[in-house]
């Protein structure tokens, strides 16, 4: 048996270009998801690299294999997330939220809010996901009925969760980017300061600018109240002690508490609350958490905002999720990867260049295996040589891949991020990403860095 070669060029891109047409075909023309294009375009990539590179099929399974085991815990997550928003609704945790926000928020501040409380949950929970889908469901439907437009909202929203997200130690892609770069973490997070922040005050301003607009209009009381009275109506307590679920599972976080363990606390609390002040059932709270909250209150409002959750809610998003990872893990296991890499970086000349072919790696690898953290892992594999070989330090290398694949991965429709978002938010990604300014400002001002040279640390000046 003759050993197996390294792709061409022609031949790394055949599946790459095939998956580009299949999935735009799909989602525009045929309507369909993404799953079954992804999955086709693994089959072409497998065939590829069994028929033509002389690879065989076990090592191209085993490749798929290693890659969605990278990725198992992210899985876990999602499913948990899914029984925590079915028993948080159920316990009137999130319609506590609503409710309370409803008397605090003007809407003249209400963006700037926004982007302050979910930049807070994010960082102290980890995690952009369980912020959209918990405090950003929740202020979605504030602003809403302030009569702000929903996808400014979303993109505040996911601006504040993604700069906790980018900025946590306890978020899975701010320690997978390090990992992968060969950075260490808080090395890391402190680097990636130099970018985070004047993205951060920017997306301020301009939330702030357009807050203005709404600063003369008055509430919608009659909306709002309609809302408060419905909610009250339909729970028997809308209590500050429930916001003791939400509490909790940030303090775990804090408290090292691994994400896992503290979000299914973060259920079990949510059960009990539902039981003890809302009447439920343990059949209620175990129906919650499988096929989440159905509200039928009658106000459509409400009922948008409360229908929602559960474990069954999330299946969707981890079929897509594995079948990214398959087609990346054949793309990987096959070179495919490498030999894109290394005609790259033929044109990439100084740190701008070389940053700038980070970046833009970051963002196809998201467009097209739709994944986030293929998105993290490809790159960080395909560059680390060469930042060592340019005598850069691996932070650098690690900023430019957070500054490019985590906080692009929710604008795009297909990807596991986005279409987490779209779940969770009820919104296309393609609507919120004009005003997700802290998501497009962050690749931005990485490069006006790379640029100046500003903050582009040596490896030398290390040793």
């Amino acid at each position: 048996m003759k050993k197996a070669r390294q792709a061409t060029l022609v031949e790394a891109l055949i599946p790459i270009i095939f998956l580009i047409i299949i999935l735009g075909l799909s989602l525009t023309l045929f309507k369909v998801d993404p799953q079954i294009p992804l999955l086709l375009g693994t089959v072409v990539a497998a065939l590829i690299g069994v028929y033509r590179l002389g690879f065989k099929w076990e090592e191209l399974e085993n490749g798929i294999i290693q890659t969605i085991t990278m990725a198992v815990q992210a899985i876990l997550i999602l499913l948990i997330v899914g029984t925590l928003i079915g028993t948080w609704i159920l316990s009137g945790v999130v319609p506590s939220m609503i409710y309370w926000g409803l008397n605090i928020l003007s809407p003249s501040i209400f963006l700037v809010a926004t982007l302050l409380i979910c930049s807070i949950v994010a960082v102290s929970t980890g995690s952009s996901w369980t912020t959209a889908g918990t405090v950003g469901i929740a202020l979605l439907g504030i602003g809403q009925t302030l009569g702000i437009s929903a996808p400014i909202i979303a993109g505040a929203i996911i601006s504040g969760a993604y700069f906790g997200d980018k900025m946590s130690p306890l978020s899975d892609t701010t320690n997978l980017a390090p990992a992968m770069a060969g950075a260490h973490l808080f090395e890391h997070i402190k680097h990636m300061l130099y970018t985070t922040v004047p993205a951060y005050l920017i997306s301020l301003v301009l939330y702030a600018l357009i807050g203005i607009n709404f600063a003369g209009k008055n509430l919608d009381t009659a909306q709002i109240d309609l809302i408060q009275t419905t909610l009250l109506n339909h729970f028997h307590t809308l209590s500050p002690i429930l916001l003791l679920a939400p509490i909790s599972v940030i303090a775990m976080v804090i408290l090292k508490v691994p994400a896992l363990p503290a979000l299914l606390t973060g259920t079990v609390i949510g059960g009990v609350l539902a039981m003890i002040f809302q009447g439920a059932s343990l059949a209620d709270v175990m129906s919650a958490m499988h096929y989440g909250y159905e509200s039928h209150t009658g106000v459509q409002a409400v009922d948008d905002l409360l229908t929602r959750g559960g474990l069954n809610s999330m299946l969707w998003t981890v079929s897509l999720v594995l079948c990214a990872l398959s087609f990346g893990g054949v793309l990987e296991k096959t070179g495919m990867l490498e030999t894109i890499s290394s005609h790259i970086l033929k044109f990439a000349k100084g740190t701008f260049g070389l940053v700038f072919a980070t970046l833009m790696t970051c963002i196809f690898t998201n467009i097209v295996t739709g994944d986030q953290y293929l998105a993290i892992v490809m790159p960080g594999r395909m560059y680390k040589e060469e930042y060592e070989k340019r005598d850069l330090a691996a932070k650098n290398l690690s900023r430019a891949i957070e500054d490019s694949a985590t906080v692009t991965s929710p604008l795009i429709p297909w990807t596991t991020c986005g279409s987490y978002m779209l779940a969770t938010l009820g919104l296309n990604p393609i609507a919120f990403l004009p005003f997700a300014f802290f998501n497009l400002l962050s690749p931005i001002i990485s490069l006006i860095l790379a640029a100046t040279g500003w903050s582009m640390e040596k490896r030398s000046s290390h040793h």
